[in-house]
Formats: C-alpha cells, sequence, structure tokens
C-alpha cells in the first residue's frame, strides 16, 4: 500500500507466518532522518530467520539502505505480534509512522476509509453509502461505480475487477 508521498507498507503472508514493514520517509525513525541512513535500531535487528528474506527484499531497499521505520512480524507458533526492542524518540507521536500508515487496518469501517479517499484523492466528499456498499461486498453495478467517480464505467473496470475476484451484478 502506498500513499502517493512517498510512504508505504508492505505485509508478506507465507507458511512461516506474518511480516509487516512499514516505511514513512518523514518519520523520526526513518533511515533517512539518521548520518549516514540506517534503520532506526531494534526495528530489524532480532527479525527471526524465516523472514529475513523480507527483511532483504530489494523491492524494500533504496542505496543498500532497508526502507523502513516499523516491523512487525507473527509466526505461525506466536500467541501475538512481535517487534524488536526499541528505544523510540522522546515526544512524538507516532514516531514510526504506523499509526497512520495502518490506520485502515487498524480500523476498517466505512467511515475510516471514506475519510482516507477524501484526504488520498483530494475530493470534497466521497459517498459514503457507496463505500458501505463496497465494504460489504454488494455486487458491483453501474449506478453503484457512478456514485464514487461519474466518469467511469463497469466496463472500464473490468480488467480490475477480474483479478480480484470482485462480484459484480448479472447484466
Amino acid at each position: 500500500m502506498r500513499n502517493g508521498t512517498g510512504d508505504d507498507y508492505a505485509i508478506v503472508f507465507s507458511p512461516a507466518g506474518t511480516w509487516v514493514r512499514v516505511f514513512a520517509h518523514e518519520s523520526p525513525m526513518s533511515p533517512w532522518a539518521q548520518e549516514p541512513p540506517r534503520p532506526w535500531p531494534g526495528v530489524l535487528d532480532t527479525v527471526p530467520a524465516v523472514f529475513q528474506a523480507c527483511v532483504r527484499e530489494p523491492a524494500f531497499i533504496l542505496d543498500g539502505v532497508a526502507m523502513v521505520s516499523a516491523c512487525l512480524w507473527r509466526q505461525t507458533t506466536d500467541d501475538r505480534w512481535q517487534t524488536g526492542a526499541i528505544d523510540f524518540p522522546a515526544g512524538q507521536e507516532d514516531p514510526d509512522g504506523s499509526e497512520g500508515l495502518l490506520e485502515l487496518l487498524l480500523d476498517d469501517s466505512p467511515e475510516a476509509y471514506r475519510r482516507f479517499a477524501e484526504d488520498y484523492y483530494e475530493l470534497n466528499s466521497v459517498d459514503l453509502a457507496a463505500v458501505r456498499e463496497i465494504c460489504a461486498l454488494r455486487p458491483l453495478t453501474q449506478p453503484l461505480v457512478t456514485a464514487l467517480n461519474d466518469r467511469l464505467s463497469v466496463a472500464e473496470l473490468a480488467h480490475d475487477i477480474a483479478e480480484i475476484g470482485y462480484p459484480t451484478a448479472q447484466l
């Protein structure tokens, strides 16, 4: 998930468990906030061996530096999510950027998505009833698409719809 301003997160699901990487480029814990650039102490230090391929994934590295400000994981044998031992910077709200970036995972309500969409797409208003229909996986119809974007048709979305397996109305 990318926010369009240089921040992103990735979630890797594997037989070993789940690994989450957050990169908030302007956060106090961004690798670029240190000289020389490097991950904040503790963020990656104790990531288990089963997730080390994720840590070294080239898509998550820039100029030899892991683009990470927060990391958490949960192996299939764990009873809770794990993080490294981190000394967070004092006096900072959301110092690693994870709260802001993971907002839709922490609050998956239609209202939260509406707030996100209005901010991300710079819209004055997103039809909450339409968002609720999408969140409830109601079949996609032209009126529903039009409520969200009056310049788009179901036909134009056919490839995306098929790719994600979203239900559509019988035509």
